[in-house]
């Protein structure tokens, strides 16, 4: 199928044909002067005719009117023409809300989306267990967005997005939303997981084997080795990046560690958005990478256990913002993912699940979530 447009080029009348392979792009170049294509099958026949503004319309004398340069004509419209052009608007929507990188605001669609804010190392968990199973369990919608804890934290803070429930890796990022002077976002708050730091390698790097033979700190400070990391103001997996190299330093009595392996606590050659981190070690473009358990055990990465004095870990933590749009849904997504079902997701993806434990205002809970955190400590 192709699209037929009519311009006016120069004063001539030009009929353009393009193939639907690029329909979102032509549409929305059209749509900008206020034009809708018209719709041809392979074999020429016609669909819809384009479509006319109140104001083009009010302006329009005879059989066609000119504005802008464009030539609009009448024509006969059929349901199929309808239904077609509904879908090419369709896919242009998706296409500019890929491309278009502006502040993000959560859109309250009803009372039956839940918008979940996490940590960018549950993507995976999220995504593909979590939601689904609380979409089949409860028939709500589940919407996530993904990042480094603290970057949604300040994206909260300064108002550019906002969500029903907010799952971080680390109860400070937590505290920074709590009180008058921090917005007060959060009230309270539940650590429901845990997940340890560890070093992930890519098995088809040509430094994978001497992950089997070497130190992994050794094989890190190999010449050409690619690392990747999060950022440390942004997230909490990239302080605890920087707190476990500092502390391998002493250990293994090597003061120039972190230096040889991190370089700079930003090094823009390291440091990449958390959501984008396994991506990139699975398709080859890094040799090794700090990751909690649940990613690499999730997704089958070869990994190494850091020295017991080494550990660091993500502690999950889950709350309902106070400025919830659905509280209802956020409710009901909290009460699924600490009941015994979502506590049993969690372990099939390598979270390390520990009895709940509240802070903040306990008495500002919803009823519902005590009682499935009662029921999940006894």
């Amino acid at each position: 199928m192709s699209v037929c447009i009519l311009r006016c080029d120069g004063g001539r009348r030009v009929h353009q044909r393009v193939n639907t392979r690029y329909t979102a792009t032509h549409i929305g170049h059209y749509a900008a002067v206020g034009v809708t294509p018209r719709i041809r099958g392979n074999d020429g026949a016609r669909f819809a005719k384009p479509a006319m503004s109140p104001h083009n319309a009010k302006a329009t004398q005879g059989n066609a009117s000119q504005r802008n340069g464009v030539v609009m004509r009448r024509s006969h419209i059929t349901h199929r023409g309808y239904r077609m052009i509904r879908k090419l608007l369709a896919s242009l929507v998706v296409v500019t809300g890929i491309v278009t990188a502006a502040p993000t605001f959560a859109q309250d669609s009803g009372n039956n989306t839940v918008n979940v804010l996490y940590a960018g190392s549950l993507v995976n968990l999220m995504e593909r267990s979590i939601g689904p199973a609380f979409e089949k369990a409860t028939g709500q919608q589940f919407r996530g967005y993904a990042a480094g804890s603290n970057k949604i934290a300040n994206e909260i803070k300064g108002k550019l997005r906002r969500g029903d429930v907010f799952i971080s890796a680390s109860p400070k990022v937590n505290a920074s939303l709590m009180g008058e002077a921090n917005g007060d976002h959060v009230t309270w708050y539940v650590n429901f997981a845990e997940s340890p730091l560890m070093i992930g390698y890519n098995p088809q790097s040509k430094f994978a084997s001497q992950f089997k033979s070497k130190r992994w700190d050794e094989v890190l400070q190999q010449p050409g080795i690619r690392i990747g990391r999060t950022d440390p103001k942004l997230d909490p997996k990239g302080a605890f990046t920087v707190e476990m190299m500092t502390k391998a330093a002493g250990l293994y009595h090597q003061p120039d560690l972190v230096e040889k392996t991190l370089g700079a606590p930003e090094n823009p050659a390291q440091v990449l958005p958390e959501e984008t981190l396994v991506g990139r070690l699975q398709s080859g473009q890094l040799d090794a990478g700090f990751f909690y358990s649940t990613e690499t055990s999730d997704l089958k990465i070869p990994a190494i256990h850091p020295a017991p004095e080494l550990q660091a870990k993500a502690s999950y933590t889950l709350t309902i913002l106070n400025d919830a749009a659905n509280r209802p849904g956020a409710v009901s997504f909290v009460d699924f993912l600490l009941s015994e079902q979502g506590r049993a997701l969690l372990k099939q993806h390598g979270v390390d699940v520990v009895k709940p434990v509240v802070s903040g205002a306990v008495q500002s809970m919803p009823p519902s979530v005590q009682a499935v955190i009662d029921a999940a400590t006894h």
